[in-house]
């Protein structure tokens, strides 16, 4: 009895006018979003630490360029700073120790010069007092004691010099000197840091297309990786069923050797046609129209780009 109504159901599912709503669904395949990584500047690939196929975290090292160039100019670098900083250093402060002393020692002289030639003077005023020296031996030793004590000021003076740091303008000169290869050092120590990259995101490396030892130009991708949640579904909708789609509407999808319960979300809904009639539109070449429409899957599981699927809007 259950067998006899089972088949009187399949005969009516068959009949106009006794089947169900059609189900709609649409064709598609599977797309992927992929980061293509490139070098900052051109260099011949040193090491390529990844391989086809292989999952990567963020911030782990994919491959390597050769670093001699870019690590001998920073070396170069930082040795400039430090030229620069000892210069600038050197601006603010006096003479060095040696040089102070020097400069000290050559006071002593000028006072003991000062004193003696004193000394003299007194002497010969008094020997002048009794007519035993001339009045011109007296007026040269006049002379010494002004000498002597021209030569104390000079090396006061001098010593007071020593002892001064650079002229402020001097001072900026050699600041802005350090300031530079600071800056300097700074751009190197980044290009020599860009030969290593790194992966910007999570995910698997899909394609290498060089290997170590070759050149690869700057901006040229060395590698692609798939991150994991890039997939998304493509597939195209009559023009009829358009209006019938929203953005955000959940849609079910499925392909051959997927897993069941596969979803997505509508993200995005073409607004011009795929094909377009070269004449005004007549209800047949309507029916010709195709629109793009595109799902970003939940949960993509083992689905591989470029894998066609049905797509089916849930109720």
């Amino acid at each position: 009895m259950n067998g006899f109504l089972a088949w009187v159901w399949s005969l009516l599912a068959v009949l106009p006018g006794f089947a169900g709503p059609a189900t709609t669904s649409f064709s598609g395949y599977v797309e992927a979003k992929y980061v293509y990584v490139a070098p900052v500047g051109a260099g011949v690939v040193d090491r390529l630490v990844v391989k086809e196929g292989q999952s990567v975290k963020k911030g782990d090292v994919l491959f390597v360029q050769d670093l001699r160039q870019q690590q001998s100019l920073a070396d170069a670098a930082e040795a400039s700073v430090g030229a620069a900083r000892a210069t600038w250093q050197n601006t603010l402060t006096g003479g060095r120790a040696e040089e102070l002393a020097a400069g000290q020692a050559a006071v002593n002289k000028a006072k003991a010069d000062l004193k003696l030639a004193q000394s003299t003077l007194d002497r010969s005023q008094k020997l002048f007092a009794s007519n035993t020296v001339t009045e011109a031996q007296l007026d040269q030793d006049r002379a010494s004691v002004e000498s002597a004590q021209a030569a104390l000021n000079q090396a006061t003076a001098n010593l007071a010099v020593l002892a001064l740091p650079s002229r402020e303008e001097q001072q900026k000169a050699a600041k802005a000197q350090l300031d530079a290869a600071v800056a300097n050092a700074a751009k190197a120590e980044a290009d020599l840091r860009d030969r290593t990259i790194v992966a910007p995101v999570d995910g698997r490396v899909e394609r290498t297309y060089y290997d170590a030892g070759e050149m690869a130009p700057a901006g040229s991708p060395v590698l692609s990786l798939l991150p994991a949640d890039s997939l998304k579904v493509e597939f195209y909708v009559a023009e009829a069923d358009r209006l019938k789609l929203e953005l955000g509407q959940s849609v079910a999808v499925s392909c051959d050797g997927c897993g069941a319960g596969l979803s997505g979300d509508v993200t995005f809904l073409a607004s011009d046609p795929q094909y377009t009639s070269p004449i005004i539109y007549s209800r047949d070449e309507r029916s010709q129209l195709t629109y793009l429409a595109e799902a970003t899957l939940s949960h993509p599981g083992n689905i591989l780009p470029g894998q066609p699927v049905t797509v089916s809007p849930t109720p």
